[in-house]
């Protein structure tokens, strides 16, 4: 439908010149922005890829130089505990851990796993930023005592080296703290320029490791034993090492040695074979050692919210480049290490500089191996700097989740007055930290022996919760991790199940062995779960027990108009959305789904109706406020843009004119399509006629071109005002055949014919059973009349169809009436509905149609064709002149 571009000018209301004077208020959130999957990976690779500085060394003093191999067995762990992430983010945007074990197992067990995270969390950025520390001190301290700069004691050298890094920690933290209050564009950004670096640094290390072990002779490259040390601990003089946390000497075996036969524990340690019952347990303890090197990968949920259109997709390229990443520098790193430095300093004078200690033991002179550590040691304190960051994210996202569910006080989610991030959860956060480096002393050890505990734990939650959810929850999802056994109606989820069985027996084990982690973690889970069961109580509390809804919370400012300068529009092409209730949002749905972030910008208005005295000037900072139904509007439209991963721009304009506001709101912003739902108030030529009415006043009589789209479930209307101004689809420029046009949601690929019986019928079934590709859907519907012709004519076309191996959908008729067909084709989802037209029509077909035809016409959801037979020329056909005289 168009609408001229010339028209008479209307003369202005009054209710249209105070809606002009409303106060429009312009909704803020960091909500609303999205990111790349490279940023997304970068993110996660800070803390993944930057164990591979400090894993070696806290792994070979628990389990000797077999390290490698169980680092490589949790970094293939990794990957599938990646899947188990995917397929729960799959299934809530808004994923993690916390929200997975609530739905599956209850809020209590969810409240447990997530103290247990939180422990992860608050020890990562501390073992991270203290570990960056120790090694920019060691490399001062390496710098001054190869140059004889001055002569530091051993003593002096270890003061420096702990309360250095603990110092350098707490720059760092706070660095990445006020970057995260900034919105995660920043700290996302410093992330991917932290992992450009890292890359560089990592192919270099592994082409110098190379080129060394094919220089160096054979007797002097260390082995790599495949079977785990799990020794009482000495030092190099062979004297007990004592742990400086429980005064006990260090044992891989933990509370084993005091809670189980003598017996059994020698038998761990010395099993006779290491393929046998006895054996597997001590490898299941020595990987247990090394589950800290998938620290991070909680965090891949919680960035799952942020990442862009498309959203699934996106991520599963971010997860797959985390993995390749980590596996490739932390495997080869770790290997490196044990193969080229002598055995008798590696963990003498390295274990807390495992990759520093491998730059100065590469072949070369010292100088470049002084260089190549400094250079070494700047990426990872960069990147080990960067883990804080990951740390701090992921820590904000669970307590996010956690108080949107109304077990924290509302206020800490209040967002930051200009940048709109949740600081003072942010700042909780920071300041746990600063206390957990500070306590530390500085000693990586200690914290990287405690921190294992929340990482194995909340894996074993959320690989629990994933498991009972397929039984619970069966709808489907964008992703299943692997190995699925079909069971009737439902499956066995086999490799959610492995999965499982690992993570739990590695659980078990680390809880027997890991001493410092499990009173640490318990201590830590318990005071956070007494924590939020008591902050869960007050707020219900103040609630008076009524259900917790979860609204989202927003920064405003107050305009008396927009512009798309104002608004910060940017793209080619801009579309207003115009929304009015939480309950019908299939509009902004749609127009998300359809929308190239690349290309378009999208606004999402709400017309609030106030009474007209109301909308003076002097009211309206008193009357621009965002009340409950605001909110819960707002928040329907941040659950609609993240599930997209595209950005929008909301507002809310306050007017008795609600139409008149969103037509002037599409001229204030120069939009090019205007998307609005049906109304339940006009008819759709009435509203439509309003809409030309309003943009011709708006414009005195001379309207710019716009697309006006009414959109429902059942109807998609366009209005082309002044010639309309179309904005094309994402699948419109993506598409590069007509099939991906047709897989898009593009054009027809469900075609219905209706077929009465006739002649007339069954020639339009054959054209378009010749004419149609073969990947289009073929309908036919047949509507049994009282003829003679009518079994046989059918019949044949189906057996046409049939022999030439043609897809065809049968749908008998009852009564082959209008309201039937159409509501045929709308439960079907057909695109076309084709309608044959009698041969006495021909002429004038619009004018004889019949009422089944014409209801179908004026009802049907999508497209008709009417068809008609060659009409019977009124003139001489055949002008060939005659052979005879």
């Amino acid at each position: 439908m168009s609408i001229p571009s010339q028209g008479s000018p209307a003369t202005a209301s009054p209710s249209r010149r105070l809606a002009q004077g409303a106060g429009i208020i312009i909704v803020s959130s960091v909500m609303f922005s999205f990111i790349s999957y490279w940023r997304t990976a970068a993110i996660v690779l800070c803390d993944l890829a930057s164990t591979s500085y400090y894993i070696g060394g806290i792994v070979e003093q628990a389990i000797g130089p077999a390290a490698p191999w169980f680092i490589l067995a949790v970094l293939l762990l990794a990957f599938a505990v990646g899947l188990v992430y995917i397929e729960s983010c799959s299934m809530f945007v808004r994923g993690g851990v916390y929200r997975v074990v609530r739905e599956a197992l209850g809020s209590t067990a969810a409240k447990l796993a997530v103290s247990a995270l939180i422990f992860d969390y608050i020890l990562t950025g501390p073992i991270s930023t203290v570990s960056a520390g120790q090694y920019v001190i060691g490399l001062i301290l390496d710098t001054v005592r190869e140059f004889q700069l001055a002569d530091v004691p051993e003593a002096g050298r270890a003061v420096i080296r702990r309360w250095g890094s603990v110092a350098i920690a707490c720059g760092v933290t706070w660095f990445f703290y006020r970057q995260n209050v900034r919105g995660i564009h920043e700290s996302s950004e410093r992330a991917l320029q932290i992992m450009k670096l890292t890359a560089l640094m990592g192919v270099i290390m592994i082409v110098w490791c190379l080129i060394t072990l094919a220089l160096r002779p054979a007797d002097r490259i260390n082995t790599v034993p495949l079977a785990p040390d799990l020794q009482l601990k000495t030092d190099a003089d062979g004297r007990p090492q004592i742990d400086p946390v429980t005064g006990h000497q260090s044992d891989p075996l933990g509370f084993m040695e005091r809670v189980f036969p003598h017996d059994w524990v020698t038998a761990i340690r010395t099993p006779i074979r290491w393929l046998s019952l006895v054996g597997a347990v001590g490898i299941l303890i020595a990987f247990g050692h090394s589950v800290l090197a998938m620290s991070g990968l909680e965090t891949l949920a919680q960035v799952y919210r942020e990442v862009e259109s498309p959203k699934l997709p996106n991520f599963k390229k971010a997860a797959f480049i985390v993995f390749t990443f980590a596996l490739v520098l932390t495997g080869t790193i770790s290997f490196m290490a044990v193969l080229l430095i002598p055995n008798d300093v590696r963990m003498k004078e390295y274990s807390e500089n495992l990759i520093g200690g491998l730059a100065m033991n590469m072949a070369g002179p010292t100088p470049v191996k002084l260089l190549l550590n400094a250079f070494v040691t700047i990426v990872g304190f960069l990147l080990l700097s960067g883990a804080c960051n990951t740390a701090i994210i992921g820590a904000n996202g669970v307590l996010n989740r956690v108080a949107e569910d109304g077990i924290l006080p509302e206020w800490l989610r209040q967002p930051h007055p200009r940048y709109g991030t949740t600081y003072r959860v942010l700042f909780m956060v920071f300041v746990c930290q600063i206390l957990t480096i500070i306590a530390s002393q500085g000693e990586t050890l200690v914290l990287g022996e405690a921190y294992a505990f929340g990482v194995v734990w909340s894996f074993v939650f959320q690989a629990v919760a994933m498991v009972v959810l397929r039984f619970r929850d069966t709808r489907p999802r964008g992703f299943k991790v692997p190995l699925n056994i079909p069971l009737g109606k439902t499956e066995l989820p086999l490799g959610l199940g492995l999965i499982l069985v690992v993570l739990l027996a590695c659980a078990v084990l680390n809880f027997l062995t890991k001493e410092v982690a499990t009173v640490g973690g318990l201590i830590f889970s318990a005071v956070f779960f007494v924590m939020f069961t008591i902050t869960e109580r007050i707020q219900a509390h103040q609630h008076k027990g009524q259900d917790h809804q979860h609204v989202e919370l927003f920064n405003r400012q107050t305009a008396f108009e927009v512009t798309a300068t104002a608004l910060g529009l940017s793209g080619t092409y801009r579309k207003l959305v115009s929304i009015r209730s939480t309950q019908n949002l299939f509009m902004l749905e749609k127009a998300l789904a359809e929308t190239d972030p690349e290309t378009t910008d999208v606004v999402v208005m709400t017309a609030k109706v106030v009474p007209p005295g109301d909308l003076g000037a002097s009211s309206t900072a008193d009357q621009a406020e965002i009340d409950p139904y605001d909110q819960q509007l707002m928040t329907a439209v941040v659950e609609r843009a993240e599930k997209a991963g595209k950005e929008v721009t909301p507002l809310i304009v306050p007017t008795n004119n609600p139409l008149h506001a969103v037509l002037k709101t599409a001229k204030d912003i120069q939009a090019h399509e205007l998307i609005m739902g049906a109304s339940n108030k006009y008819t759709a030529d009435e509203q439509l006629e309003q809409i030309a009415f309003f943009w011709i006043s708006l414009h005195e009589g001379n309207p710019v071109p716009l697309t006006v789209r009414i959109l429902s479930r059942e109807r998609d209307m366009y209005l082309d005002l002044a010639g309309g101004n179309r904005i094309p689809k994402i699948s419109e420029r993506r598409a590069r055949s007509v099939a991906e046009l047709r897989a898009a949601g593009i054009g027809v690929d469900r075609v219905l014919v209706l077929h009465d019986g006739s002649s007339v019928s069954s020639d339009l079934f054959q054209a378009v059973l010749t004419m149609l590709a073969e990947e289009v859907v073929l309908g036919l519907a047949s509507v049994e009349v009282a003829a003679d012709e009518t079994p046989s004519l059918i019949h044949q076309d189906e057996e046409r169809a049939k022999q030439i191996d043609r897809p065809l959908r049968r749908h008998p008729l009852k009564t082959g009436d209008g309201p039937e067909v159409v509501e045929l084709a709308k439960q079907e989802a057909y695109d076309l509905i084709i309608l044959p037209l009698p041969t006495e029509s021909s002429a004038d077909p619009l004018g004889h149609l019949d009422p089944t035809g014409a209801y179908i016409v004026r009802n049907a959801h999508c497209r008709v064709m009417l068809v008609t037979a060659p009409v019977i020329p009124h003139e001489v056909v055949d002008t060939t002149p005659s052979a005879r005289p």
